[in-house]
């Protein structure tokens, strides 16, 4: 296991890779089925809680291993055992999904999080052993990563605690800390940037695919119940456009030139998807909600379930987009014009009892098509 080359040319990803989004994607679609439920019982605030914290586990693995792969992806038998480890990690997360909503209960969600992370720990031991130039940052991510899963056992033993909010959060800042430190300290990571941005628009592409399948069976569902009526027609066009001009928005720039500059750089695109991917798998949470209170089976208010569908679109525009403006330094529309879209969606859902809630998120997609036309036309 020696680092690949950074210039590798035609570095492009694994089949093991994209088995292993795809096999992450069931933690996402349980996260974000738990939401919808969530939302739709009236349990916001308990909700987004428990889809936070529960989207951490989720995101913060799946991005550990991708930067990983990317400098030490040597597909050989011990490495894709350990990634099969981590995929069954993934899915008994996922398995514990329903309870750390339900009852708070995180106990399989952590063992499954450290099931991951012990054989990430052991990826790194076996980078550390054979490739001697990247000995001391290994080592690093080894002890950091290792000292954290410690730390998540300990924590286990005070699910009763009044402190517990304050413990996954400082757990939270010393996970997201060890990158930092082990990139700082030792000898940088060998990943490549045009493989990494491969890996973040595939994933992107995975969750928005989830978002269409959520809304597609939540609008069948309605239909046969109730018949298709008109409301729905329009709310499913307003979430196509939302889909493609969230996709077109994601993927108009390149974002690989800029991977590299700087560990501070490199460190702020991985983190800020977080965001990114967390709010287009709670829009299809969102979408699923505004088609049950069409269908008159959730017990939120239309103005309630427009801003499950706004907030997660407003999240995504002013994250993305001033954050792929900031990789590529090219200015292909005014921050204002995003900020300002991003008013507008949260605007409009303030006034869906006006435009109803078809009408809302049909608006809602106009904007994003508007910001996304505003983009191409300037440039």
């Amino acid at each position: 296991m020696v680092a690949r080359d950074r210039a590798e040319l035609h570095r492009a990803s694994t089949p093991l890779e994209l088995l292993f989004d795809l096999c992450f994607v069931v933690a996402v679609a349980q996260a974000a089925a738990q939401l919808h439920h969530s939302l739709d019982a009236g349990h916001a605030g308990r909700g987004l809680l428990g889809y936070a914290m529960v989207f951490f586990a989720i995101w913060w693995a799946w991005m550990n291993f991708t930067w990983f792969a990317s400098a030490y992806d040597t597909d050989d038998v011990p490495y894709r055992l350990l990634t099969f480890v981590q995929i069954t990690g993934a899915l008994i997360l996922a398995a514990g999904v329903p309870s750390a909503f339900e009852h708070f209960d995180f106990v399989t969600v952590v063992i499954g999080y450290i099931v991951m992370r012990v054989a990430m720990i052991a990826q790194w031991l076996r980078a550390a052993v054979e490739h001697p130039d990247g000995r001391s940052t290994a080592v690093r991510y080894a002890i950091g990563i290792g000292v954290c899963q410690l730390l998540w056992l300990v924590r286990l033993a005070l699910h009763a605690d009044p402190w517990t909010g304050i413990t996954f959060a400082l757990l939270v800042l010393a996970e997201i800390s060890v990158p930092a430190w082990a990139e700082f300290r030792g000898s940088p990571t060998a990943w490549h940037p045009s493989h990494i941005n491969e890996r973040y628009g595939l994933f992107t592409l995975i969750v928005l695919g989830e978002c269409v399948s959520a809304s597609t069976v939540a609008i069948q569902s309605a239909g046969t119940n109730h018949g298709i009526s008109a409301a729905l027609i329009v709310l499913a066009g307003g979430a196509l456009l939302l889909v493609f001009g969230l996709w077109w928005s994601y993927f108009k720039q390149e974002a690989a030139p800029g991977q590299g500059t700087s560990l501070w750089i490199s460190l702020t695109w991985g983190y800020g998807h977080y965001l990114i991917f967390a709010a287009l798998a709670a829009l299809g949470a969102g979408l699923e909600v505004a088609i049950d209170r069409i269908d008159h089976s959730a017990e939120l208010s239309t103005v309630a379930a427009a801003f499950t569908v706004a907030i997660p679109v407003a999240i995504f525009l002013v994250i993305a987009g001033p954050l792929h403006v900031w990789m590529t330094r090219a200015t292909t529309i005014p921050k204002r014009y995003v900020l300002g879209g991003a008013a507008l969606v949260l605007a409009s859902a303030g006034l869906a009892n006006v435009f109803t809630l078809a009408g809302s998120v049909a608006i809602m997609g106009l904007l994003v098509a508007g910001l996304v036309t505003a983009s191409l036309i300037r440039r």
